[in-house]
């Protein structure tokens, strides 16, 4: 019996849902039938992609082809497909897709590596200087890494468990707390802080951007130095404070490493001279946070800004043109295209949901029970972060966590009064803290997690409480450091 090429019981189980919103509950006042017909759309792919009915990317060309087909963008059939796929011209999913392509380069040419044990042969003399140094390699290498997946299990993870094995630390051998445990939750830990300081530090930020775009009608759009800077106090405390704290809750059974630092200078001579391609890969790394951060500009005038995506492309063209990346490889980097495919489609529907007036309903509908709780926009505000941080629990993907929530909470708080800079950047930073809880909460944890060194309950308990002290920090001191930046 050949094998199917979906999983039958989620999809069936989307398939269900989407037709019980559409045909069986009654179309709420004020809403048109098109708007509930796209929600029930929208909720039905949600479902399929929690519960990985199918490859995220074979869904969304599954719900392409409904809402073209469907008309509910409009009854003209040449209209309903060009609707469908009008967001593939957002420059944003563009962004994301040409930023994975380059963060190849850090693999392949092996830089990434070479960061990380350079890093560890200055600090590395005792287990805490371990944990510091994967945790400041993973946030160099973030701004230009969107796959948090690729940077903390595909380049971070290998060194942290060739360390952890240096030291015989080995979950086989039930030898996991000498050293092994500590570094993978400082590993995994470091992932969700380094993406929640860069819009490219993983692909859900720019969604998180556009988002913040519809639900502010255009008035705020976080360009990559706004997100940078906004993000970056406050994550360089969490990112102080995370190993230092693991430390504590899960202490090393051995606290000096010397022979760590000499562990990663043999790896560094094993790699030998920097190479042509790790120069030319560095080059462009660098070259690219300058023009992302608009640096020329300051000295040349703003004849010479840039658009963020346009940088990227550019990036990438020089590691073509020299050889660094050939279009073999371009083509072979399947999560690059993959992420072009899906964020077009989700970003269409989240905008097709915002146009047939959902989302207002939705928002209206939620604000009028908030404001009869009487808690003002400061409670309301809270309400709805912490609502947002902790249902991921019930997610494993931040990309449908956020698709689904985060534009009618970010609507909600706004009209309830949330002074609004301030409140959507703890939602877009919320949107990364939320990886920590779980180990199905975003593509790194099960990598991680699956390497052995941590018990289910050690990593839930890890999770929830990083999650607080992240989200701590990020009220305090990102609240004061926006307060400084003139964000409200």
């Amino acid at each position: 019996m050949p094998t199917l090429p979906f999983k039958p019981w989620p999809t069936a189980i989307a398939v269900a849902i989407t037709l019980l919103i559409w045909l069986a509950i009654p179309l709420p006042e004020g809403l048109t039938s098109d708007a509930w017909l796209m929600l029930a759309i929208f909720v039905g792919t949600i479902a399929a992609i929690i519960g990985k009915a199918m490859p995220i990317g074979a869904i969304s060309i599954i719900a392409i082809a409904v809402v073209a087909a469907s008309g509910v963008t409009s009854d003209n059939p040449g209209t309903a497909i060009n609707n469908a796929l009008s967001s593939y011209s957002n420059s944003l999913i563009w962004l994301i897709a040409i930023s994975i392509m380059i963060s190849r380069g850090l693999i392949k040419t092996g830089l990434g590596a070479r960061i990380g044990y350079y890093f560890i042969s200055i600090f590395g003399k005792k287990t805490l200087g371990i944990g510091y140094s994967l945790a400041f390699s993973e946030l160099s290498i973030a701004p230009v890494t969107p796959s948090n997946t690729a940077r903390g299990g595909g380049i971070m993870h290998p060194i942290m468990r060739s360390i952890a094995k240096g030291f015989d630390s080995r979950p086989e051998d039930g030898t996991s707390s000498k050293i092994g445990k500590y570094l993978a939750l400082v590993n995994y830990h470091s992932n969700p802080i380094t993406s929640a300081m860069f819009v490219t530090a993983t692909a859900p930020n720019p969604l998180t951007v556009e988002l913040i775009s519809i639900a502010t009608g255009a008035e705020i759009q976080l360009s990559w130095m706004t997100w940078a800077l906004a993000m970056l106090l406050p994550g360089l405390v969490a990112i102080l404070a995370m190993p230092y704290i693991l430390y504590l809750l899960y202490p090393p059974d051995i606290k000096q490493t010397p022979h760590a630092t000499q562990m990663a200078r043999d790896k560094l001579a094993e790699m030998g001279k920097i190479s042509r391609d790790e120069g030319i890969m560095l080059f462009v790394f660098l070259v690219l946070l300058l023009l992302w951060a608009d640096i020329p500009a300051l000295f040349l005038g703003d004849s010479v800004t840039l658009n963020t995506t346009t940088s990227a492309f550019i990036g990438l063209s020089i590691l073509l043109l020299t050889g660094v990346l050939t279009w073999d490889d371009v083509l072979a980097e399947k999560n690059a295209w993959d992420t072009l495919l899906w964020f077009g489609a989700l970003i269409m529907m989240a905008t097709q949901l915002n146009q047939t007036g959902l989302i207002d309903w939705f928002s209206t509908n939620m604000q009028d029970w908030i404001t009869m709780m009487g808690i003002g926009w400061m409670g309301a505000s809270a309400l709805l972060v912490l609502t947002f941080l902790y249902t991921h629990y019930f997610f494993a993907s931040t990309t449908a966590h956020i698709t689904a929530m985060m534009a009618a909470f970010l609507t909600v708080g706004l009209t309830l009064g949330a002074p609004p800079m301030p409140f959507v950047l703890i939602m877009a930073a919320t949107s990364s803290i939320m990886m920590t809880l779980t180990h199905y909460a975003t593509g790194t944890s099960p990598v991680i997690f699956g390497s052995g060194y941590l018990t289910l309950g050690e990593w839930w308990k890890a999770g929830f409480i990083m999650s607080v002290v992240n989200l701590a920090i990020w009220v305090v001191v990102g609240g004061l450091w926006w307060k400084l930046l003139g964000h409200y």
